[in-house]
C-alpha cells in the first residue's frame, strides 16, 4: 500500500446545476434544480442554494417543489454536460494514463503513474493546478481530494466541497475516520447501515472496536472482511483506466402509463432508432438486442435476442425489438421502455438479417433516421416543445433560454454566459421567429461567440455563487476535518 497521497479524486461541484448557472447569468446565486419536470420526475442535481432548503439528488421533483417553490426548475441538457465532461476528462488524462471515470462529473486519477506526483507537496501542487485549469477551460469549479487510497481520496473531496482541495496526510487516516458514520465507507448503503445500527455500530471506530469476527458474523465473510479493512483505512483498490462501453442503450419514463399496445409499439420503434443513432455516433455495432419494460406495478422485464453477427442496421434492430415486445404482456400499462444493444464491435457484419432488411427498405422506399417518412407531416409550429432551460434563438432578440411555456405561450430570457442578466419576453409557441438553438460555450476566447455578446473577450464564467462561505473557496488544509 502506498504511503504518499498521490491518488486524486475530482468531483465537480453540483455539476448540472453549476453548468446551468454558468450559462444563465440571472440564475447565479439562485436556487436551481435540474431533473425531470413531469409528475414522476426526480432531481438529477440541485445547486448549493437549493440544498439549503433540503433538496437533493434522487428526490421526487414534486417534493423538491414543495421544499423550494421559488427555485428555477430546468430540464437537463445532457449533450452540453457530456461535452464539458469530455474537456475535464482530457485535463485528467494529461496528468496520468490511469484515469477512472465514475460518472460525467467524477473520476479517480493515479498521479504517481503519470509521474506528476510522488509526495504530499507535489500532489498538492498537481491538485491546485488541475482546479485552476478546469476553471480556465470550463468556467466551472471542482473539488479535489488527495490521499493514499481511493476510499480516502473520495472522502477528502467530499470534505473539500464546494470548490476546495483537501489532502489527507499519511498517519492521520485512523483519527479522521474514527468519528465518521459507517455510511462513509464504500459498500455501506441504507440496508447495511441499518443492520449495523441495530447491532449498536454507528461509527467507523465502533466497527474497529467490534472486531473482524463480529463483522463477518453480521455481514458475511466477504463483506465483513472488506468493511473491517476499510475501517482500518486499508484500501488497496487500484485506479483502473476507463473501460470500453459494454452496451449502448436508451430509455424513456412516461408521465402517464401507456395502455395502448399500438402506442407502446411505436415508442419501441422510436427508441430503437435513437439507439442506432448512438451506436453509429460511437462507430459501433452489436449482436444482442435488449428490450426493457417496466410495467404499471413497477415490475421490470428484460428480453434479449442475439443475432448471427454485429449490426447497426436500423431496420434489423427495429424488427428485433418488435419481436421482443411481442413476448411481453403490457396489460395494465407501461411506465418505462428501453432498447439497448450489447455485444459491441467496431465493425458491421453483412448478414441475412441486414440484407433482408435492406431489400425491404428499397422496396418500401428510403426511411432516413433524421427525416420524416414521406407520408408523415413535419410537426407544426404550434406543436413544437419548449423544455424549460433549453436554448433558443429569436431573429430579433438573439440567444436566450426558455423560462417556461404553457397555454400557447413561451417565456424566454435573453442572455448569454458572458452577458449581464437579460430581459424576459413572451411569445406565442408558434412564433416563426423563434427556434431551438445550440448551447453557447461557457468560456469565450478570442473572437469565439463575439456575435453573441458585444464586447465579450476572453472570459471564464464561474458558476460558484459569491454567497458561499469564503473558507471553502480555496485549497483546504492538511488533514481533512469534518465540516461544520
Amino acid at each position: 500500500m502506498r504511503t504518499a497521497p498521490t491518488i486524486l479524486h475530482l468531483d465537480m461541484d453540483a455539476f448540472f446545476a453549476s453548468v446551468e448557472q454558468a450559462s444563465k447569468p440571472s440564475l447565479r446565486g439562485k436556487a436551481v434544480v435540474v431533473g425531470g419536470l413531469g409528475p414522476r420526475g426526480v432531481v438529477a442535481t440541485a445547486s448549493y442554494e437549493a440544498r439549503v432548503f433540503g433538496v437533493h439528488s434522487a428526490m421526487p421533483m414534486g417534493q423538491a417543489r414543495r421544499l423550494a417553490p421559488n427555485a428555477a426548475y430546468l430540464v437537463p441538457r445532457f449533450t452540453l454536460y457530456k461535452s464539458i465532461s469530455e474537456r475535464v476528462m482530457e485535463l485528467l488524462r494529461a496528468l496520468s494514463p490511469l484515469v477512472e471515470p465514475l460518472s460525467l462529473d467524477e473520476a479517480f486519477v493515479d498521479l504517481e503513474a503519470g509521474g506528476v506526483a510522488w509526495d504530499e507537496r507535489s500532489a498538492r501542487l498537481a491538485g491546485v493546478k488541475l482546479r485552476a485549469d478546469i476553471r480556465a477551460v470550463t468556467g466551472l469549479t471542482g473539488s479535489v481530494g488527495l490521499a493514499a487510497s481511493k476510499m480516502l481520496a473520495k472522502i477528502a473531496s467530499e470534505e473539500a466541497k464546494p470548490d476546495g482541495l483537501v489532502v489527507i496526510e499519511p498517519g492521520t487516516e485512523r483519527a479522521l475516520l474514527g468519528p465518521m458514520s459507517v455510511r462513509t465507507l464504500p459498500g455501506v448503503g441504507p440496508a447495511t447501515g441499518d443492520h449495523l445500527r441495530r447491532a449498536g455500530i454507528t461509527t467507523v471506530e465502533e466497527i474497529v472496536e467490534a472486531g473482524e469476527d463480529e463483522l463477518v458474523r453480521l455481514l458475511g465473510k466477504a463483506h465483513g472482511h472488506g468493511l473491517y479493512a476499510m475501517a482500518l483505512a486499508r484500501d488497496d483498490r487500484p485506479v483502473v483506466a476507463e473501460r470500453e462501453a459494454k452496451s449502448v442503450s436508451v430509455e424513456d419514463t412516461y408521465d402517464v402509463d401507456i395502455h395502448d399496445r399500438t402506442r407502446v409499439g411505436l415508442e419501441v420503434q422510436r427508441l430503437a432508432e435513437r439507439c442506432v443513432r448512438r451506436l453509429r455516433g460511437a462507430g459501433l455495432s452489436g449482436r444482442t438486442i435488449v428490450l426493457k419494460v417496466r410495467r404499471y406495478d413497477f415490475s421490470t422485464l428484460t428480453r434479449s435476442e442475439t443475432l448471427r453477427g454485429p449490426t447497426d442496421d436500423p431496420a434489423v434492430i427495429r424488427e428485433a425489438a418488435a419481436r421482443l415486445l411481442d413476448s411481453v404482456d403490457t396489460t395494465g400499462g407501461v411506465r418505462l421502455l428501453g432498447v439497448g444493444v450489447s455485444g459491441l464491435a467496431d465493425y458491421t457484419q453483412e448478414d441475412l438479417f441486414a440484407q433482408a432488411a435492406g431489400e425491404r427498405a428499397v422496396a418500401e422506399g428510403p426511411v432516413e433516421e433524421h427525416t420524416a417518412a414521406p407520408d408523415e407531416e413535419p410537426p407544426s409550429l404550434a406543436e413544437r416543445r419548449w423544455p424549460a432551460g433549453h436554448d433558443v434563438r429569436h431573429t430579433r432578440f438573439g440567444h436566450g433560454w426558455v423560462q417556461g411555456s404553457g397555454l400557447g405561450r413561451v417565456t424566454v430570457r435573453f442572455e448569454t454566459p458572458s452577458s449581464q442578466p437579460g430581459r424576459v419576453r413572451t411569445f406565442r409557441v408558434d412564433d416563426p421567429d423563434l427556434e431551438a438553438a445550440d448551447p453557447l460555450p461557457l468560456v469565450l476566447r478570442g473572437t469565439e461567440g463575439a456575435n453573441e455578446a458585444p464586447g465579450a473577450g476572453s472570459q471564464a464564467v464561474s458558476s460558484v455563487p459569491a454567497s458561499l462561505p469564503k473558507s471553502w473557496s480555496g485549497s483546504g488544509g492538511g488533514a481533512a476535518t469534518s465540516r461544520p
